[in-house]
């Protein structure tokens, strides 16, 4: 075994690598190693105090200004407040009880600390409560430790700590493992380090934990940012290999088929955007491999449109599509607009129906048992050439004739599992088109790896309306709030219809009971932090808004627990205009079509991501009248929630709000499934940032597998790889 994979226990003890394993998800000695520095402090350089976030665990270096003992509860408690100073701002920190002693003597004025602790304010100062810290400038021998020794050099390194362990505990630990720097296995091979002019790994490793000078960072950083964006797009060099060695069945598009009788009786012309689009995908279903594509799209650029001519395209060629959306409203809103775009052609074998048209079915897991019988009836035949559904048409009872498309809308809500499980349903693999409209920030990774062949639609459809968007801060300005719910009125007033979106339902109470009354007392605390509150649920702001701002308007409710049946009604009302205002969760987000809804007001818009408010957003403008989005928070104007908002009020521009999105979260792991930075295998390379590094690995990693497919030559980067890629990441690779 390389030393690279001993446990942290052996070498540190059980107490430290049990925090390191459950808080720092660090669990070998490799590990460790690659737990990089976030930042350095230089002796004598004090830190910035006035941009310290708020709620987030941070270490300082700071100088004591004052200190002094102060007397509560008849001089029964005793309080130690600090003042911390780095000339550019002051932070305070307390200790109380017998927390007092040790520190009140030694922060003395003038000395110098690391101080790490979660930041909060009190009286409206930044405060640190119970900081643990450590002496950088003790001045007499005596008082010397062997911990500030341990802080000599120059540069002091700053780790991503927690509560339960500070940086300069982790700084120890790595010391402990420095030594198994030299076993590095390095990936790159020589030639491409030596021409380049990298660093060798062991040195790189020695440089980014104990750096000299900020040119050892430099260099350091430049190696291991490579090796990240080198392996991981070899892993996705191979990927792409592999699938070009896949057979499938091409799929030429037919001349007077389905789709030129559909291309006929568009009442509109297609963007260029959707036909150079539409000209890559045909170009790749006529191929004898599968397809691998991402499309990405403004909200409301025409994906549906662009997916529905490639679905036909696949009909005329003998074959069916598949079309997998995540929530059953979205699928309904899918065939029902599909069918209403192909009218007769739609209705294949049908009385009234065209004879170059085919059967479109809808298939969701609460259909009932004759309609389900018969959608299954339609697709193991081929009498249907278009199913749209939700994970229902991935059940083993759900069989194709002969499967040769997988659309699959808004990638990001499926696991790897369920595409592989609809993609295997072809007698050989199909081609798959995934869609998304905000790239979210793992995909957006994923397309700068280039694990997906991309297109993008950045045109907008003639028609579409500009929507304005505001933020309106309820706690601060109550009197915006109401001014929000007069808009509403008076769009109704004008004809058009609106959507108000809570983050919750709130109908908890029925199956939580004691919990959910508690809850609901909670809720009307007067002056509650909005942190601490329930979300808004859609039932309560209903009823409030029929009583008060919005009475004698219809208002209806729309939710995830409601019968299919009467989601579909209401969807089917509203869109009608029977409707006013649509009291919805998220239900919403993707695929609703409404053109005459003209506003929607987002509650508690602060609990909602940067790319989900987009989406949501994209309900509204649908048509010829302009579109209104209101923001409502309570969170405070200086917070990063509000900052949030604000981002996403200033700009219509999806891709731009992506790389905001992606700049606060990280990019997930890009190999892997999960959502949030947490787990990112990247932990030095950021795809904002580092775009230029990944093209120039990506080229090299595509010339090295196109020589050596099996990486035979190349054994150092075979073992990285095989580290890099445990069972669920290689599975999710293989499936992608």
């Amino acid at each position: 075994m390389s030393s690279f994979d001993e446990p942290l226990k052996k070498l540190l003890g059980g107490a430290t690598a049990k925090v390191m394993a459950e808080h720092l998800d660090l669990h070998t000695v490799g590990d460790l190693l690659h737990h990089y520095p976030r930042r350095y402090e230089e002796r004598g350089k004090l830190t910035a105090l006035a941009d310290l976030p708020l709620d987030e665990h941070v270490t300082v270096v700071a100088q004591v200004a004052d200190a002094r003992i102060l007397m509560f509860n008849n001089g029964r408690g005793k309080r130690l407040e600090v003042t911390l100073t780095d000339g550019s701002g002051r932070l305070q920190l307390v200790f109380f009880g017998h927390g007092v002693h040790k520190p009140h003597k030694e922060l003395l004025p003038g000395r110098q600390a690391m101080f790490a602790g979660k930041v909060s304010v009190f009286n409206r100062k930044m405060q640190l409560a119970h900081p643990t810290y450590q002496l950088l400038d003790a001045s007499d021998a005596d008082e010397a430790t062997e911990a500030v020794d341990a802080f000599a050099g120059r540069l002091l390194p700053i780790y991503p700590a927690c509560k339960q362990l500070d940086s300069w505990r982790i700084a120890k630990a790595v010391d402990a493992v420095l030594p198994s720097a030299q076993d590095a296995v390095d990936p790159l091979p020589v030639s491409l380090r030596e021409g380049r002019g990298f660093t060798p790994l062991p040195e790189a490793l020695l440089k980014v934990h104990r750096p000299q000078t900020k040119a050892d960072i430099e260099d350091a950083k430049a190696r291991l940012k490579w090796d990240e964006a080198f392996v991981l797009q070899v892993a996705l060099a191979r990927r792409r290999y592999a699938d070009t060695q896949l057979p499938a069945v091409a799929r030429r598009p037919v001349e007077g088929g389905l789709l030129d009788a559909f291309d006929a009786k568009l009442p509109f012309t297609l963007t260029e955007g959707q036909e150079k689009v539409s000209k890559e995908i045909f170009d790749d279903l006529a191929t004898e491999h599968p397809m691998h594509r991402l499309l990405q799209g403004e909200v409301g650029s025409g994906k549906t449109m662009v997916a529905l001519r490639a679905m036909l395209t696949v009909v005329d060629a003998g074959g069916q599509a598949a079309m997998l959306a995540p929530t059953e409203v979205l699928a309904q809103q899918h065939h029902r607009s599909i069918t209403e775009m192909m009218g007769e052609l739609a209705e294949g074998g049908m009385l009234g129906g065209s004879d170059q048209g085919t059967k479109v079915v809808l298939l969701t897991g609460s259909m009932g048992a004759a309609a389900r019988r018969q959608a299954l009836l339609d697709l193991v035949t081929g009498e249907a050439g278009i199913v749209i559904g939700t994970h229902a048409l991935i059940e083993d009872k759900v069989q194709f004739h002969d499967l040769g498309l997988v659309v699959v809308d808004e990638q990001h809500r499926f696991g790897v599992e369920q595409r592989d499980a609809l993609r295997s349903k072809g007698k050989q693999p199909p081609h798959l088109l995934v869609m998304t409209a905000t790239p979210i920030p793992r995909t957006v990774a994923m397309t700068v790896f280039g694990d997906l062949e991309t297109s993008v639609l950045d045109q907008l459809p003639a028609g579409r309306s500009p929507i304005a968007s505001h933020v309106v801060p309820a706690k601060d300005k109550p009197h915006f709030l109401a001014r929000a719910w007069e808009r509403v009125r008076e769009e109704v007033e004008n004809g058009h219809q609106a959507y108000v979106v809570c983050p919750r339902i709130g109908d908890e109470a029925e199956e939580d009971g004691k919990g959910a009354k508690k809850a609901k007392a909670k809720k009307a605390a007067p002056d509650e932090d909005p942190e601490k509150r329930p979300p808004l649920a859609v039932l309560e702001v209903a009823d409030e808004l029929r009583k008060g701002a919005l009475a004698g308007l219809s208002v209806e409710v729309l939710h995830g627990r409601m019968h299919p049946d009467e989601k579909d009604d209401v969807m089917r009302r509203f869109a009608a205009g029977d409707v006013d205002v649509l009291v919805a969760t998220t239900v919403i987000e993707v695929g609703v079509n409404v053109p005459n809804a003209t506003a929607m007001v987002i509650m508690d818009a602060d609990r909602f991501g940067v790319s989900q408010l987009h989406q949501l957003r994209g309900r509204v403008g649908r048509g010829s009248a302009p579109g209104l989005c209101l923001l409502v928070s309570e969170a405070h104007e200086a917070s990063p929630a509000r900052a949030r908002l604000s981002a996403v009020a200033a700009t219509l521009d999806g891709f731009e709000l992506s790389r905001i999105d992606l700049e606060q979260r990280r990019e997930g792991d890009v190999l892997g499934q999960a959502q949030s930075g947490v787990r990112s295998s990247l932990r030095m390379l950021t795809v904002i940032d580092d775009e230029e590094v990944i093209a120039a690995a990506r080229e090299e990693a595509v010339a090295i597998v196109a020589a050596d497919p099996e990486l035979e030559h190349l054994p150092e980067l075979r073992t990285v790889l095989a580290a890099l890629l445990d069972k669920e990441r290689e599975e999710y690779l293989d499936k992608g």
